[in-house]
């Protein structure tokens, strides 16, 4: 008799703790620099493609400017504003590995223009900011309910300006009209899957 055929393995991220990943830094000083993370259970690191659509619309806007990457994960996002010029970065991460790695890649790099708070994003945002930040980066982890409180806090304890960008990448369901009504949309890129866009505040 012939052989059962097996089942193919689905094409699932591994998250084990011996798993590891590369992240590539698309554009700038560090370009086509890769930098390896280790799979943690959520981590959900910007692709490439969107990283490029993200920094193209913000080419003029993110050299010299304070940056605050508040779900910050792999670091794929604060680690290429860096690239571009960013003056100074501030990551929020919940995740001890996740933060503990982003401050591995800033010493590879030997970059001292960033900064890592190993903290629950909405505590971190209940306190006042001492200043406002030029561009804001929102992923939080899909289906946890974060990104509403999360931008009600931006607004409510200072963290962003007149002119601040806010990038939102976001599950398809979440009602973005709950947003603050100040942000206007500059670039819309959704798709089904997620939703990506870019705001800037009135």
């Amino acid at each position: 008799m012939p052989r059962k055929r097996q089942p193919l393995k689905n094409n699932t991220v591994n998250t084990s703790k011996n798993s590891h990943h590369q992240l590539r830094i698309i554009g700038g000083q560090w370009r086509s620099r890769k930098l390896s993370f280790t799979a943690i259970e959520g981590l959900r690191p910007t692709q490439d493609r969107v990283r490029e659509t993200l920094f193209n619309w913000l080419t003029y806007d993110v050299e010299g400017v304070n940056c605050l990457d508040v779900f910050a994960g792999s670091g794929a996002l604060g680690l290429e504003a860096l690239s571009r010029g960013a003056k100074h970065v501030q990551f929020i991460e919940k995740s001890q590995t996740a933060a503990k790695q982003i401050n591995q890649h800033l010493m590879s790099l030997n970059c001292s223009r960033g900064n890592v708070k190993n903290a629950d994003a909405l505590q971190y945002l209940s306190m006042p900011a001492d200043n406002a930040f030029n561009v804001i980066f929102l992923d939080p982890p899909f289906n946890q309910d974060l990104l509403v409180p999360c931008c009600e806090l931006l607004i409510q304890q200072g963290y962003c300006q007149t002119n601040t960008f806010i990038y939102v990448e976001a599950e398809p369901d979440v009602d973005l009209s709950k947003l603050p009504k100040q942000w206007h949309v500059v670039k819309d890129k959704s798709q089904p899957s997620k939703h990506i866009v870019l705001y800037q505040q009135q």
